[in-house]
């Protein structure tokens, strides 16, 4: 349906039904809402806390509620306080519930004479699981300590005291201190030329969900990469990632002509240590990316193609729950393709469809049937692990199915309509549907039937006609991996020489679970993966020799996993250690040296794989 196009205090309202059931949050939003966030923070290295004060501007729906209802994680609260329409202050009383280990604390807050506004007084935990600081030891240029934050999927309660739903929009500005020399950036309009004065301001003036509110602090230089782009790293990173990143514009460019306007003003970069949990983060102007992609041959550079496509799809429609974060994902992985295949060919979209495609077929049926779902019934999973293959890649193949029942050109045009349509809103998957059925399926009959569309989007499994793209170099790769396995060819008469990233990818991805280990011995004399740096090879590669039992890699992987808390490139060399106890045990001593380098939700991961290897082998 179409939302309301009244605006109040800047954001756009939305009528009660289209807020979601959201059970990953307190917030009650068909109560009160949450508008407009004024923040003033200080940034306390020493103590590794934010503290400092966050002012909520309030839409009170129901002229009867008694409270505002929070999200809180780890929070110290000092005292909250009403503020008028005259600037008057009064204090209000307030209580936080028992920690739940998913969902944080409960604040309530007593509010009776419903106040246009609420300041919370606070400061944040040293342990907070949005946030990670890191001592100059755990930089690149061992220079300054820095600060950055991931607040999705529920972490930004763990920094700021808010409604922390998808399904809550609001505008923010924000005042930072920091110390001298430090640089301050927020998934908000920067300014490249910044002095680095310790005195920064905010302005976010579209209304974003809580889970893209995002601060960053350290020693980060800035390379203009375009007109309105630019990266940002430590000075000895933002050369290397500013000619990596270089495309960026002509990303912009190529995405406006698909897809509509780009709305944010600004696209920058900023590249984070190498312990970033996550490949991208899509922060709005600022997306956060790891250093992982930095390899100096653009070959990963879809990870940003992936992170500004979602400045249409995640940002400018937002799914409403986590329930539905394929409309985000999804969506997005399907414009990256484009995106790819404008600029670097469709030889390379076709290969990175192939391999998430490959990768899902491989996985999806080991899943319990309601994962296998793009849009799941109800389940009490934490929001975390919403963020699964089949929301990306069944997402992203569904909407590959459509284009190619429809035509790429029909589908264009649908899919920058739903751009509009939606744009700034938070929505669910059968709001989604109802845009669809009426604009593309019955707009072009006989293309596919509403049943099929069903099927997919609550179905299991992979429908038996999904359509893949071909690729020849991968056809031959096959060819070439099974007469290397079968000793019909040496490993280095293998045509890898002029193999690209993906297309190694493909080749270890196929290999046998445990391979032979003397295969994997000849593979690495004739091509010396081993000590890699390139990170998605090296994954690969260290999973398998050590699943052979090859133990001379050992080293290298443990190398890799130190250097790296990118989860999908470190968690699977753990759980090929752990699958014997020499493995275990020596997975134990190197995530004894790496962990007070890993963001908390690596930390977290690597946690829930020990314990399930130690109760496996009682």
């Amino acid at each position: 349906m179409r939302l309301l196009s009244a605006f109040t205090l800047g954001v756009l309202v939305l009528p009660l039904t289209a807020y979601a059931s959201e059970p990953h949050s307190y917030a009650q939003p068909d109560q009160v809402v949450v508008t407009h966030l004024d923040l003033d923070l200080k940034i306390d290295f020493p103590h590794k806390q934010l503290d400092g004060q966050a002012t909520l501007k309030l839409d009170w729906k129901n002229p009867q509620a008694p409270s505002l209802v929070l999200d809180t994680r780890d929070l110290k609260i000092a005292k909250i306080e009403a503020v008028g329409t005259d600037g008057k202050v009064t204090p209000l009383k307030y209580a936080l519930a028992p920690r739940d280990k998913q969902l944080g604390q409960k604040l309530t807050i007593a509010a009776p004479a419903h106040p246009a506004q609420v300041r919370i007084v606070y400061a944040t935990s040293p342990g907070a699981s949005g946030l990670q600081w890191l001592t100059p030891a755990q930089t690149a240029d061992k220079k300054l300590p820095f600060m950055f934050s991931q607040s999705e999927s529920i972490h930004a309660r763990s920094w700021v005291p808010l409604q922390d739903s998808p399904a809550i929009r609001f505008t923010y500005d924000a005042h930072v201190s920091a110390p001298k020399d430090i640089r301050v950036v927020m998934s908000a309009l920067n300014d490249a030329k910044h002095p680095l004065n310790g005195d920064f301001h905010f302005d976010q003036p579209h209304p974003i969900p809580s889970y893209l509110l995002a601060i960053g602090a350290g020693d980060i230089a800035v390379k203009e990469t375009g007109p309105r782009s630019a990266v940002y790293a430590e000075p000895s990173v933002v050369g290397k990632a500013a000619h990596e990143f270089e495309d960026t514009e002509q990303m912009i460019a190529t995405a406006e002509k698909l897809y509509g306007p780009y709305r944010w003003g600004r696209y920058d970069i900023l590249v984070l240590p190498p312990s970033f949990p996550y490949g991208g983060m899509e922060n709005p102007d600022m997306t956060f990316a790891t250093p992982t992609v930095l390899v100096g041959d653009k070959s990963l550079v879809s990870l940003v193609a992936h992170e500004l496509a979602h400045s249409w799809s995640g940002n400018l429609i937002t799914a409403a729950s986590w329930r539905d974060i394929w409309l985000n994902e999804g969506v997005t992985t399907y414009v990256q393709g484009r995106i790819t295949e404008a600029l670097y060919g469709k030889g390379l979209a076709d290969e990175e469809a192939l391999l998430s495609a490959h990768a899902l077929q491989k996985e999806i049926g080991d899943m319990p049937a309601n994962s296998q779902k793009l849009a799941p019934d109800p389940r009490g999973i934490d929001a975390d692990d919403s963020l699964s293959d089949v929301a990306y890649d069944k997402g992203s193949w569904f909407l590959r199915t459509l284009e190619q029942r429809f035509g790429r050109d029909a589908f264009d045009n649908y899919l920058k309509g739903y751009f509009d349509h939606f744009a700034f809103q938070s929505i669910t998957t059968e709001q989604m549907l109802g845009y669809m059925k009426p604009n593309l399926i019955e707009k072009y009959p006989g293309k596919m039937s509403w049943a099929e569309v069903q099927d997919w989007v609550y179905g299991t499994g992979i429908p038996k006609d999904a359509p893949l793209p071909e690729s020849p170099h991968f056809d031959t790769i096959d060819q070439e991996r099974s007469a290397f396995l079968a000793g019909q060819m040496a490993a280095d008469k293998l045509g890898a020489k002029d193999w690209n990233t993906q297309e190694w990818m493909y080749f270890l991805d196929r290999l046998p679970d445990a391979p032979p280990l003397a295969k994997m011995q000849e593979l690495d004399a004739a091509w010396h993966l081993t000590g890699t740096p390139n990170a998605e090879i090296g994954m690969r590669w260290y999973s398998h020799a050590i699943a052979a039992g090859d133990k001379a890699v050992w080293p290298a992987a443990a190398e890799h996993m130190t250097r790296i808390g990118r989860l999908y490139l470190t968690l699977p060399l753990y759980q090929a250690l752990v699958k014997t106890p020499a493995g275990l045990s020596y997975a134990e001593q190197v995530y004894a040296k790496a962990k007070d380098g890993y963001h908390p939700l690596t930390q977290q991961a690597v946690d829930a794989i020990f314990a399930k290897a130690r109760k496996a082998g009682k």
